[in-house]
């Protein structure tokens, strides 16, 4: 059946006879999206997901078509999961789950087996069976389930011989003040979607799936832009207030793969394709940084604020000119700014790709917000990547008084499974 004709079917089916069994399906009941939204149904279009990139700038789309856009859990051609170069979505929750006791190898095959059809069925806007009924009027709505593994998976598994060594700990940064109750995990999810109910249902689907096999470790919950919130597509703002996200590399550049997913050259097979997940839960010192004028914070940064250019002039996307001095002699762009600490071209190349959520929490004791970034970020190797980085950051970034990282997580996260497979299944059952 053609999507258009599943929706025409919504729209004019009666009520079923007495006793019938009613199957729920979330895009069944998008009648009234009209016609304009369901021609946004098919993959791709209306700003769709299939080959756009968090680190692209979409073409704006239309609020009643966000909807309508779905995100496919088994990409044709694709070998990486979803929600990795998905186009930041709106809503958003990080999860980890430890397996229960007693719980190996094939407790964790049978859970990630079921997780995966949950989240094919989720990802194309089918309810799956005793389902809550939270997102029952709700498309697709860009939703993307994304799955890894933490460093204790491999031992509660018995598969330490099968460890990667890009999940060895990450070194101790001066800025950490890690709560390990709300770090790590042998198993993380994380879901994403332009709509927030959707982004629930599938959180609760997903948690309510685990059958005693795996208990909630620790859950963040975060949120960006909802597309076509802005007159014109652009990089996201974090909770500073600035442009974040300007360097990220593309899937246009020539050495993308190479630097955010594994190649064929690893020892563990099961991981090509793949990439490595950073994940930083970093609270934001805001009522220190918003005491400070415009001219002090882009100084701190190293760009503009209202556009993300850099100091040293042009658009955001003009390259710094990190040897510019000013009338003074010294650097445009300070020698401690953020951006040019963090810039490709001062860490021997080393990039990866950023695709944070914003969070607040509330507020604290002291009456300061609990805000800040759910920093995620993509590489084939963290220690090429983010460690080289953030070790340079650490040494002098004018930025890290204004910052706490407070939980962290390192996971592997396997390619998307083949058809009728299930994510990581090589590892499990090879």
């Amino acid at each position: 059946m053609s999507k258009q004709q599943d929706i025409t079917d919504a729209a004019t089916d009666g009520l079923p006879a007495a006793g019938a069994t009613l199957e729920l399906s979330r895009r069944r009941l998008l009648g009234t999206v009209g016609a304009a939204g369901a021609a946004g149904l098919v993959v791709g279009g209306a700003g769709g997901a299939l080959g756009a990139s968090a680190a692209q700038a979409d073409a704006p789309q239309a609020l009643s078509a966000i909807g309508t856009t779905e995100v496919p859990f088994r990409a044709a051609g694709a070998k990486h999961q979803a929600g990795i170069t998905t186009p930041l979505q709106a809503s958003g929750h990080l999860v980890a789950f430890d397996l229960a006791p007693g719980a190996g190898r094939k407790e964790a095959a049978a859970l990630l087996r079921r997780w995966s059809r949950t989240a094919e069925e989720l990802m194309a806007g089918r309810a799956p069976d005793a389902d809550t009924g939270v997102a029952l009027d709700a498309g697709p709505s860009s939703l993307t389930v994304t799955f890894g593994l933490g460093r204790s998976f491999f031992d509660r598994t018995g598969l330490t011989a099968r460890r990667p060594v890009q999940l060895d700990p990450l070194p101790t940064f001066s800025a950490d003040a890690l709560d390990p109750q709300r770090s790590e995990g042998d198993l993380w999810v994380q879901i994403g979607a332009d709509d927030a109910l959707v982004a629930f249902h599938a959180l609760r689907t997903l948690q309510k799936e685990t059958a005693g096999a795996a208990r909630l470790r620790w859950q963040m919950n975060g949120f960006n832009r909802t597309p076509g919130a802005t007159a014109h597509p652009m990089t996201a703002r974090n909770l500073m207030g600035q442009v974040d996200g300007t360097n990220n590399p593309k899937p246009s550049d020539p050495d993308f793969d190479r630097r955010i997913f594994v190649g064929a050259n690893t020892a563990q097979e099961w991981m090509r394709g793949g990439s490595y997940a950073v994940v930083r839960r970093i609270r934001m010192l805001l009522d220190d940084w918003e005491k400070r004028s415009r001219t002090q914070q882009e100084r701190v940064i190293g760009r503009r604020k209202d556009n993300g250019a850099p100091l040293t002039g042009g658009t955001e996307t003009t390259p710094m000119n990190l040897d510019a001095t000013g009338p003074d002699g010294l650097p445009v762009i300070p020698a401690n700014a953020h951006a040019r600490i963090a810039a490709p071209e001062a860490n021997q190349g080393a990039a990866m790709l950023r695709r944070p959520f914003s969070y607040h929490d509330g507020f604290r004791e002291d009456g300061a917000p609990d805000a800040g970034l759910l920093f995620v970020c993509w590489q084939a190797d963290p220690l090429r990547a983010f460690t080289q980085i953030q070790r340079k950051l650490d040494r002098g970034d004018a930025l890290s008084p204004f910052l706490r990282h407070e939980a962290s997580g390192l996971y592997a996260v396997p390619p998307a499974p083949s058809s009728g497979d299930y994510v990581a299944q090589p590892l499990l059952e090879g």
